[in-house]
């Protein structure tokens, strides 16, 4: 496995695995597919300003991870919110893990102070993954979101930059 920045030229596998989030869970709180054009302007958004990573394994993404702006207020600015996305079929094979090492060195690099991951919940893998990375719960808020026919809750975890 191959952990590289992102192309363009990843984002039809990459709204592809987040298509299957979006389509059958309630991880995200998207309810449309994106097309392969939002992607890319996603992509370009966030490469602007974030590190973007991908898993690739024999010209398959695997997964991606990204940090992205937390909030607008400018006191905000050396917080961060990452995300992650791991293809389902590969999940439990370290992918998770090696992006996010290799997005915390890159964050490191920068003036990044608190990482910030949104999780929408019930969701105890993904809470366990967090965890066992460091994140600690610092938010929690009831109901915030419905889809799929139901309220879902939403948790936020936050790690400190290892300064």
């Amino acid at each position: 496995m191959n952990i590289r920045p992102v192309t363009l030229e990843d984002a039809p596998q990459i709204a592809e695995i987040y298509n299957y989030y979006i389509i059958n869970t309630h991880h995200t709180f998207e309810t449309e597919p994106l097309s392969v054009e939002e992607t890319e302007e996603r992509i370009k958004k966030v490469t602007a300003n974030y590190p973007y990573l991908v898993a690739e394994e024999e010209g398959e993404i695997l997964g991606y991870a990204h940090a992205g702006r937390f909030k607008l207020r400018q006191a905000y600015e050396h917080s961060c919110e990452v995300i992650i996305y791991v293809k389902n079929e590969a999940k439990k094979r370290g992918v998770g893990s090696s992006l996010y090492m290799d997005l915390f060195d890159l964050l490191e690099q920068t003036d990044i102070h608190v990482m910030i991951a949104g999780i929408a919940l019930p969701n105890d893998s993904s809470v366990k993954f967090h965890e066992r990375l460091g994140f600690v719960k610092a938010a929690h808020f009831k109901e915030i979101g419905y889809k799929l026919g139901r309220w879902f809750d939403v948790g936020y975890w936050q790690l400190i930059n290892r300064v």
